[in-house]
This record gives structure tokens, sequence and C-alpha cells, in this order.
């Protein structure tokens, strides 16, 4: 095909993009004013030449009260392509206004991954209503999928793929292609499989293309391949993509037979969604998503505080034990912050590394060892710096070097044991099959906070620097 029969493709007006390709504010305004006052085809013009992606951008900006006037007004143009690339919230937002066979016909144009993302996330009654409206090979396609665990391969995969088998030439594989119009049309390899449906090797469109019609395709196809079990977590998948520097790879069931394929436009998403949610997830903030429900990102927040003030409450009444010391000498309660301050934010250094190490399966069971070596070389290293600094600066400004020892062995000791506990909290909780982004952030500043408190106001009382 040359040049001149491609289809020509629409360019989209610049004024509608700033520089960084997000949609103008004024271009927005301007939508949602159309919607509002009833000029459809005016919204309609604006939003035509839009990719879907920035269509679900276009929700995304509009107001919670403004998505229900914006839907009606772009009807036509709010297909499935567009639910797939919103935001979750937003999304739920607007398929609850539909009828279960709107839904059902949105669900109709998506590959399955993308038609279980819509559904997955409504009521049961309301998934059921759906399910009755598809049709028969979509429903079982999507039910199948249900089935498996939330943010598995299997709600991760798409059904469609080509699979051809062991037997056949490169010109079979290339008739059946040709020949079959409802095969997906999405596609960058093929997979060979047995007569038992097991996949036993790939094959990639470019080297179909080039090899001649009479060789087998099992003389083509490349047998080493990166197979994906159908109860596989998405995070390990998206590692497994990564690894391997995989485009697509099959899905197995159990008994080793092809059920899907991931390809890696959907892992890119997943990279994304899990390297926040740890990050969101170390900080207490939910999902931190601003298009969430502010009831929501309460509940998920107050959870979070109340088990700080847990912890908090601890630290206090350390500090309540030494209430006799601090009284005899001001400067105690001056330098208390600082050492508690310096251990947390050690604590979370070494926490935000191993949690991260863990995420990547950098820090597993056979190097366990070495690292915490290594962070409390690290500790000791960065605990000696500021231990001589704060000493030094402690003994001149309050003209006692005993302050200045006792605060630089402090410091010292609560850094050494913040790495320690950066490192081995994470651990210990990943061992007990929980998520070290979630906890490890209340336990790494209980520690540090009642140790540095601990350890500061105790070496004063043993030094006699306070009677």
């Amino acid at each position: 095909m040359s040049e001149t029969d491609l289809p020509a493709v629409e360019p989209i007006d610049d004024s509608e993009l700033d520089e960084d390709d997000r949609l103008k504010p004024e271009f927005v305004r301007a939508v949602i004013d159309a919607a509002e006052a009833g000029e459809v085809e005016r919204a309609r013009e604006l939003v035509e030449p839009l990719h879907p992606a920035d269509i679900a951008d276009l929700f995304e900006l509009a107001g919670h009260e403004q998505r229900p006037v914006l839907a009606h007004a772009l009807h036509g143009l709010l297909d499935g392509d567009v639910f797939a690339e919103m935001n979750d919230h937003v999304r739920e937002d607007l398929i609850d206004a539909l009828e279960p066979q709107e839904v059902a016909d949105l669900a109709a144009e998506l590959d399955t991954d993308d038609a279980v993302a819509i559904i997955e996330d409504l009521d049961v009654a309301e998934q059921r209503e759906v399910l009755r409206a598809m049709e028969p090979d979509d429903r079982a396609a999507i039910e199948e999928a249900l089935s498996y665990p939330e943010e598995s391969a299997g709600r991760l995969m798409q059904r469609e793929l080509i699979a051809v088998p062991e037997h056949w030439s490169v010109g079979d594989a290339i008739d059946y292609l040709r020949r079959n119009d409802d095969l997906t049309t999405d596609f960058w390899e093929i997979f060979v499989v047995d007569s038992r449906h097991k996949p036993i090797g790939t094959c990639q469109l470019s080297w179909i293309l080039r090899t001649p019609r009479g060789i087998a395709i099992a003389d083509v196809m490349k047998r080493e391949q990166t197979l994906i079990p159908v109860d596989m977590d998405q995070e390990e998948v998206a590692l497994r993509f990564q690894k391997y520097a995989l485009i697509s790879a099959a899905v197995v069931d159990g008994s080793g037979r092809l059920v899907g394929m991931i390809t890696v436009d959907d892992v890119v998403h997943i990279i994304q969604e899990e390297a926040g949610e740890d990050t969101l997830l170390l900080s207490g903030a939910g999902d931190g998503d601003i298009n969430e429900p502010v009831r929501t990102s309460y509940s998920a927040r107050v959870r979070w505080l109340i088990a700080n003030l847990g912890t908090a409450l601890v630290a206090s009444t350390i500090i309540a034990l030494f209430g006799a010391a601090i009284e005899q000498m001001v400067a105690l309660a001056v330098l208390m912050p600082i050492v508690a301050s310096l251990g947390g934010n050690a604590g979370t250094q070494t926490m935000a590394v191993a949690v991260r190490a863990l995420a990547t399966n950098q820090l597993t069971r056979s190097n366990t060892v070495r690292t915490i070596r290594r962070e409390i070389v690290l500790a000791v290293l960065n605990g000696g710096t500021i231990a001589v600094l704060i000493g030094i600066g402690a003994a001149l400004v309050f003209s006692n070097p005993l302050l200045g020892g006792v605060i630089a062995v402090a410091m010292l000791i609560n850094i050494l044991v913040a790495g320690l506990a950066g490192v081995l909290v994470p651990v210990v909780l990943e061992r007990l099959d929980q998520d070290p982004a979630v906890a490890s952030s209340v336990f790494v500043t209980m520690i540090t906070d009642s140790m540095g408190f601990l350890a500061f106001l105790g070496l004063a009382v043993v030094s006699g620097l306070v009677g």
C-alpha cells in the first residue's frame, strides 16, 4: 500500500491543547458552557477532533455536577474507548447514570480487559443486569474474568488473541489471518499451541511476513517464552514485563492451557498505578485521587491519623517519664525535637528504599542480611556525621560540652535504630504477607520518635547532666 492509499488523519487543533498536551482551561470552559446552554452541536463540534484520552480528560476536569450535562451533550462521542481511558471515580459517576443496556453496549465495543474494568466496579445487582443485557459470548468472557481475584492476571488479560496449531505452515497462518474478519486486529505476535491448546511458542508478525509460505510455523517460532499464570498478581506481571522486555505474553490456567494474553499497554498503566499506590500508602492518603469522593478520602485518611495519634501517645509517655529532668534543664526541651525529627527522616529514607526494593523484587530472602548490613553502615556514617555537627553546635550554643556529648550520642543511637527499623519493619511485614507500604510508616515513626526521646533524656539522666 502506498502512502497515498493510507487514510487521512485529521489533526487536532493546537488551540485545544497546551505545550504539555493538556486541555486548555478556556477550551474546557467553552465546552462546558456550550453543554450547559443546550448548544449540543457547538459542544460536539469542539470535542469531536479530540482523542478518546483527551475526551476522558475533559470529563475529569469538569465538576461532579457538570458531568451529566456534558455526557448528555456528547452522547454520541462518549464511546467505549473514552470510558476505557477515564479515571475510575469519574467513570463510576457516569456509569451510574446509564441504563444496563447502554453499559452492555459500551462493554461490547471493548476488549475483554477494558470491559471488565468498567463492569467490575458496579454493584453486584447492577453487574447482573448488565451481564444479562450482553451477548452470550461476551457475557461468558466477562463472567470468567470476574471469577478471578482482583488485580490478578485473569482480570488484566484480554481473550482476543491469535493462536494457531503447530502443524500449520506460514502460508496457512497468513491465509487464516486474511480470511477471518472476526479476528482481533490489535496484536504483535501469534501464539503457537499444541493439540491440548497449551502454548509451545510465539511467532512475531515480522517473522511471518519475511518467511516463505511453505516453511512450517514450528520452524519459525521462538520456543522460549514467558508464561503468566492466570492468578498472578498484576504487580508481579508488570515486573515480568519489565525484566524480560516483553511486548505481550500468554496467560495460562492451572492446567497450562492458553486462556488469554496481556499486552504492554496494559502493563504501563499497572506500573504507574502501583508506583503511585505505594507512595500514597506510605503517606496514608488513600487512593490520593482528586476525583475520589470526600467521604471516601476522609475515611482513608482519618484512620491513618488515628493510628499516628496512638503512636504519638507512646512518645509522649516517654517524655512524661522524664518530666522532672526537663524542668531542670530547658535545653533538653529545645533539643528533643531535633533528635526525633532527624531520626524520623533517616528512618523514612531507609523505609522508602526498602519498600521500593521489595516491590521490585530487588530485596529478597537471599540478600536480606546483606541489605541490613549495608543500612547499618550507612546509618553509622550518617549518624556519626550528624552527631558531630549537633554535638559541637549544642556545646557552643549552650556552653555545655556534656550536653553536646549527650545529644551527639543520642543522635547516633537514634539514626542507627532508624536505619534498622526502616529496613526491618517492611521486611517483617512482607514476610507476614502484609503490604509493607501500608503500615511501615506508622511503626517506623513510633520507633524513631520513642527511641529518640528515650536515648536523649535517658542519657541526660545517666550522665549526670540533670539530677
